[in-house]
């Protein structure tokens, strides 16, 4: 009854009884993540954004062109004296207009300094962009495996509990032949109690997995499906090579923004040189006392920044301290991502350790145990190694089904590592 219990609590916070149940594959999941993730989808508004700034930039090498009209009431009217006569010059009410068209016809390369900068800088928010879908991804592998890992350790702690509950039920029967004391039925009672408290614990474990890897793919809290077992054994890499890093995106994002920091700096020396332009413009004025109204103008010039204020140099060192803290900052990410690539190589190199050992491990405990309770059943061995056995047992399989998912999802931590993910 109380076996019918644990299996009907498994299936209730589980979900997978249902002989229907949906089949999910890791590819899937990570799919459901990219298209459903609204941190992703934010930063696509970025990559826009940095769009935008291009044809913002681009537009300095198009005309300009600015219209004004009003209306102007004046007390009294403009006029001029001549001697003791005074002649007005203007209406005191009037309308005008002005129309301007200017162009920058040379400007020594700042517009496309600028041009360059704002595409460098869409590049980087691209390349940003694929960052965040990779550490979603890695999320979504450690949320797949944990899930299976969890079940795997429930399907251990299950068995312990039957394991238990047997051992309570032949201690109860020795007892009851006065056999054993009765510190020997205690003892394997709080035993099946601590055991059916792993039990909850590694459920819970399911439950809250089920919850994140829902969460990831954009699905219901409630929903729940059949994870589809893909364990494979990758082969270690070589710790010796030198490793490509040209895939990472992160990297390739702030190498982007050096040298749209170079462009920068490009741009802000341009200060110093002469703009070459062209201006045309339209001015109505309506005015009953001259004869021509309307005043039209076309202009060829050259306009140049004598003195802003030694803004110009401040703007200079700005760019020239942004580059270099951009450089610092793409020489550390590459450090730490030499450091994560090295950390997640050992963490599968151990893993592998620990799989081969766990495998053997796991027949020897069943051997142990086998031999421990016959010898209980016999009278020469005693209550407290049967279940030392056990807990033995369940926890060189704990270690076994660790082992074999920490390896998955450190193959999945090289990859990110290297951008390949």
């Amino acid at each position: 009854m109380r076996r019918a219990l644990i299996i009907l609590a498994l299936m209730a916070l589980t979900g997978t009884g249902a002989a229907n149940a949906e089949t999910l594959t890791l590819q899937e999941c990570l799919t459901k993540a990219a298209a459903s993730s609204r941190g992703l989808r934010a930063s696509t508004h970025d990559v826009a954004i940095a769009q935008e700034q291009i044809s913002i930039a681009r537009s300095a090498r198009l005309p300009r062109v600015d219209l004004q009209a009003g209306y102007t009431a004046q007390l009294d009217p403009q006029a001029v004296k001549f001697g003791n006569i005074v002649q007005e010059t203007q209406d005191a009410r009037y309308p005008f207009l002005n129309l301007t068209i200017y162009n920058t016809l040379y400007d020594f390369g700042r517009t496309g300094a600028r041009e360059a900068r704002a595409r460098l800088r869409r590049d980087a928010a691209q390349f940003s962009h694929l960052g965040q879908e990779q550490d979603l991804f890695l999320e979504v592998v450690r949320a797949y495996f944990g899930i299976l890992a969890a079940e795997k350790l429930v399907g251990a702690a299950n068995d312990e509990v039957v394991q238990m509950t047997a051992h309570q039920k032949t201690a109860q029967a020795l007892f009851e032949e006065g056999v054993v004391t009765r510190n020997d039925l205690l003892q394997a009672e709080v035993r099946v109690a601590s055991s059916r408290q792993n039990l909850y614990g590694a459920l819970n474990l399911i439950e809250n997995g089920w919850l994140y890897l829902n969460y990831l793919t954009g699905a219901p809290a409630s929903h729940r499906a059949d994870l589809q077992e893909q364990i494979e054994t990758p082969p270690l890499p070589d710790q010796q090579s030198v490793p490509d890093l040209s895939k990472r995106a992160e990297i390739s994002a702030l190498r982007a923004v050096v040298n749209a920091d170079e462009h920068a700096v490009k741009e802000a020396k341009s200060d110093y040189y002469p703009e070459i332009f062209a201006r045309f413009g339209l001015d109505y004025l309506d005015n009953s006392k001259v004869r021509e109204q309307t005043i039209y103008a076309a202009t060829l010039g050259l306009k140049v920044n004598l003195f802003d204020g030694a803004a110009k140099e401040a703007r200079i060192r700005q760019a020239v301290e942004s580059r270099s803290r951009d450089e610092e900052r793409m020489r550390d990410l590459e450090e730490r991502v030499r450091l994560e690539l090295s950390t997640a190589q050992n963490d599968m190199k151990v893993a592998l350790t620990r799989l081969k050992v766990a495998e053997k491990a796991i027949e020897q405990g069943r051997e142990n145990l086998r031999i421990t309770r016959d010898r209980y059943q016999e009278k020469v061995g005693t209550a407290t190694e049967v279940i030392d056995a056990q807990t033995l047992l369940t926890q060189t399989r704990t270690d076994y089904f660790r082992s074999v998912f920490d390896l998955q999802v450190a193959a999945a931590r090289v990859k990110r590592a290297t951008g390949e993910l």
